[in-house]
């Protein structure tokens, strides 16, 4: 690995130039489903980029989102890469900023998308930044940096680009936040999946007929019940009914119904079993049909030789920087289940702060040399099949 103290140094002499990179970042307010408002943040991104001689080019998907495609210009053809994996799209709509602007308060800066993920973004370039200044020479697995503009909607446009570059990557490694207000990273997370539940029934007079009708809220009722008994807490199984719809009017049998599925997994096993057993809901009520629509998007990321490797190199590094560094299970999804298919993965490389999603997102400044240089020095390290 390179030089930690070197790293450190260059990083904390310009640690101000980090942070004001972060404040315009977050300024340029960019939803997921505003593709337009994408262009500012990734154009800021692409110049600091070509300032340190990367190629930058851009991938576009059917839905009109632009993804940023990076690598040293002078990277060798053949040489192993390692990708490094970001997103510049956040949940917050234009003119969140109006009431919930940035803001510095002792150590925790707040923002919509300053720790979902823009943070992460600034300490990705800045790591490179430090290698270039201090090392001066490349580093031995090639770093390539994606950075795309769905991923808070499930990554659809992005996913083929980001297992394309996973398949032939020596490592990925993730720049969503850390993993609580200590840092941990995330060496597993669990599979995320989506299902939608139809059920169809007969209407009918409620008064006069109730009869003839066949109620799909009743056999909804049935079904919600049949899906909460998949839960399994002990083995870190989550089905969750969020949304539920349904009926005419209150003196009509109801002819249809709706539920929306939430399932968290943390392994393929688990993921397969559940599934398996959604799709095989069958309805109760006479009269009712009920169709299952959905699947698991996102699959488990789950420890394997070579991640466990990759957590390894962090470890060190940790202790060369002089902290001490945890990891953990995350049960939220991200673009790292994806690489975690096909190369070792390591995740939660970004901020240190909490409140992702919510109003009270912030970061702690006062973090941000030792992650940036816990990046630049597993950057730095040679690939994973050679060392």
């Amino acid at each position: 690995m390179s030089d930690a103290t070197g790293l450190r140094a260059w990083l904390q002499a310009h640690v101000e130039d980090a942070e004001a990179m972060l404040e315009r970042l977050v300024a340029m307010e960019s939803p997921s489903g505003e593709p337009s408002a994408h262009e500012a943040p990734l154009a800021l991104i692409e110049s600091e980029l070509n300032a340190l001689d990367y190629a930058v080019r851009y991938l576009q998907d059917a839905s009109g989102h632009r993804h940023l495609l990076a690598h040293p210009s002078m990277r060798r053809r053949g040489a192993p890469y390692q990708l490094l994996l970001g997103h510049v799209d956040t949940v917050w709509p234009v003119g969140t900023l109006e009431t919930m602007p940035l803001t510095r308060e002792e150590d925790r800066l707040s923002g919509p998308g300053v720790y979902d993920m823009k943070a992460g973004l600034v300490q990705a370039i800045f790591a490179l930044k430090a290698l270039a200044a201090v090392e001066g020479k490349p580093v031995p697995v090639t770093p390539v940096f994606l950075v795309n503009s769905d991923e808070e909607t499930g990554s659809k446009g992005s996913r083929s680009f980001i297992e394309r570059l996973a398949r032939r990557a020596d490592r990925a490694l993730v720049m969503e936040p850390s993993l609580g207000d200590d840092g941990r990273l995330k060496t597993a997370r669990k599979g995320v999946g989506r299902y939608l539940l139809r059920i169809r029934g007969k209407a009918a007079h409620a008064g006069l007929d109730p009869e003839a009708g066949a109620s799909a809220i009743l056999e909804l009722s049935h079904q919600i019940q049949a899906l909460f008994a998949l839960n399994d807490p002990e083995a870190g199984v989550t089905v969750n009914v969020g949304v539920v719809d349904g009926g005419l009017r209150p003196n009509v049998v109801a002819p249809e119904s709706r539920a929306e599925i939430d399932v968290r997994v943390p392994t393929h096993e688990a993921a397969e079993r559940v599934h398996a057993a959604i799709h095989a809901l069958k309805p109760t009520v006479p009269g009712v049909t009920v169709a299952v629509e959905g699947r698991i998007g996102r699959p488990p990321m789950e420890p394997n030789e070579g991640a466990r490797r990759l957590w390894g190199l962090a470890r060190d590094a940790a202790d060369a920087l002089g902290f001490e560094l945890g990891e953990g299970t995350a049960g939220g999804g991200s673009d790292g289940n994806l690489t975690s298919q096909f190369t070792p993965t390591l995740d939660g490389l970004g901020a240190v702060g909490a409140g992702a999603h919510a109003h009270h997102e912030h970061v702690r400044p006062s973090r941000f040399v030792e992650r940036a240089a816990l990046l630049a020095l597993l950057v730095s390290a040679p690939a994973l099949g050679t060392g």
